[in-house]
């Protein structure tokens, strides 16, 4: 039966433009099916934006500390509206500059909705068109929770179109998402509350990582709430919100509130019910080691997958997928261990392999840990002094590095050499060989004893 296209990709976030690029690198003839603006959920509503306001957020804390540096500044108010102007205008840049790049590699760009039908096809704008290999690269979507008055708060697609900045916000959420979008919040003037429902803040990353960033926070003026289960979200006659919690207490009044409480597959309306494509409890799509479904010809990657929901992550295994249908790799796929992770919160967190206890879970008394905490140098002299803490995670006779752990200023900068280092197999004899660049905060990581 004669073939459209070698690839057709469902998709057109940061993973499926990296595999549809890829695979036409190859020669392979590719279709890429995108309804909305190029650049999923990193470009638009996540990554990208989410880094400018971040930036932002530091230049705010900078200017607080500009004083002990010998600057006389007056710190006016901050224009969220210019801010965000200039944000868009940015993002719609690069929506253009995806399509351009489609183009030039040869990509055919469809603007649909697309439909998989039996026997390698994909239905979309009142036809069928037919290819060997589909990718799913369909992404994810914030979940609001299911209790009353939900709808009357906004997810972090929402933050992105918050025309100015709430006076008093409820972020609901103890994750990285909570933790980044209640960082800008707090630093441009937002009275913020964090609502967690356990004890502690980022419970799947390090514990000393939520537990100093929780206490850096504190000491910024963020209210934090735990042991909170939302049950109802209602509206004031006064016009701002109240959250009931399920033990009775009310949080409030709050001008805005944030559902930041974890994010659903998109598979909706994409028939894999109909072609029994395998599914977890949360919808999430079933991949073998190369991104293959249970269905012959059909491939998923990025976060429809829920395997590791980060934008390189996305990309890398979009691109080894067309390495390996098309540029005759049989065995090219992507490790999904040791991914570094960054969490751009103030200040920012950096994390690449096994925590201390994954570490002893795997190795057992044969982990070592090493540690480290101290105010950075560019603290020293400034009123307000957060602390640096880093671990590395060491394991066998060798003390092979299986785990490094930061938080601080240049956390998200440092990590990505280190990370390099870690995958090669590095130990800490080789980091104690490298010579340490001084003054800074990396050098920690090399002469800790």
């Amino acid at each position: 039966m004669a073939m459209d296209f070698d690839l057709i990709v469902i998709g057109g976030g940061s993973g499926g433009l990296a595999c549809a690029q890829r695979a036409a690198g190859h020669g392979a003839r590719a279709l890429l099916l995108e309804p909305h603006r190029l650049g999923g959920t990193c470009v638009n509503v996540g990554c990208v934006p989410k880094k400018v306001m971040w930036h932002a957020a530091q230049l705010a804390h900078a200017a607080h500390d500009a004083r002990d540096y010998g600057f006389e500044l007056t710190l006016g108010r901050h224009d969220w509206a210019q801010l965000k102007s200039r944000r868009d205008a940015y993002i719609a840049r690069l929506n253009g500059i995806y399509a351009s790049n489609l183009d030039q590699r040869g990509v055919t760009l469809l603007r649909e909705r697309a439909q998989l039908s039996a026997g390698q096809g994909v239905l979309a704008g009142g036809r069928e068109y037919r290819a060997p290999h589909i990718v799913l690269a369909t992404g994810s979507h914030p979940m609001v929770p299911a209790i009353a008055g939900a709808e009357l708060g906004i997810t972090s697609d929402g933050f992105f179109e918050l025309a100015a900045r709430p006076a008093g916000v409820a972020i609901i959420g103890s994750g990285y998402i909570a933790m980044e979008l209640a960082g800008v919040f707090s630093a441009l003037g937002s009275h913020t509350t964090i609502v967690a429902r356990g004890a502690g803040l980022l419970r799947h990353f390090e514990p000393f990582l939520g537990e100093q960033l929780r206490a850096t926070m504190r000491d910024e003026g963020v209210d934090i709430v735990t042991g909170a289960t939302p049950a109802a979200l209602a509206r004031e006659p006064a016009g701002t919100l109240r959250v009931a919690l399920a033990d009775g207490r009310q949080l409030g009044p709050f001008d805005c509130v944030l559902w930041a409480t974890g994010r659903n597959a998109t598979g909706s309306g994409l028939g894999l019910e109909h072609l029994r494509v395998m599914r977890d409890a949360d919808g999430f799509v079933r991949t073998d080691a190369f991104q293959e479904t249970n269905v012959s010809g059909l491939y998923a990657i990025g976060d429809v997958t829920g395997r590791a929901q980060l934008t390189p992550v996305a990309i890398a295994a979009g691109r080894r997928l067309a390495d390996r249908l098309f540029g005759g790799q049989p065995e090219r796929r992507l490790d999904y261990e040791n991914l570094p992770t960054v969490i751009f919160s103030h200040p920012p967190i950096g994390t690449v392999g096994l925590s201390e206890a994954e570490a002893r879970r795997r190795h057992g008394a044969a982990v070592k840990v090493y540690s480290s905490r101290f105010t950075p140098l560019y603290h020293q002299i400034t009123t307000h002094r957060p602390k640096t803490l880093m671990k590395l995670v060491t394991a066998g006779a060798e003390e092979r590095v299986v785990g490094i752990h930061v938080i601080g200023p240049g956390a998200d900068e440092l990590l990505q050499g280190f990370a390099v280092a870690l995958r090669m197999g590095a130990t800490k004899r080789d980091f104690d060989d490298t010579v340490a660049i001084h003054p800074t905060a990396a050098e920690e990581l090399v002469t800790m004893r």
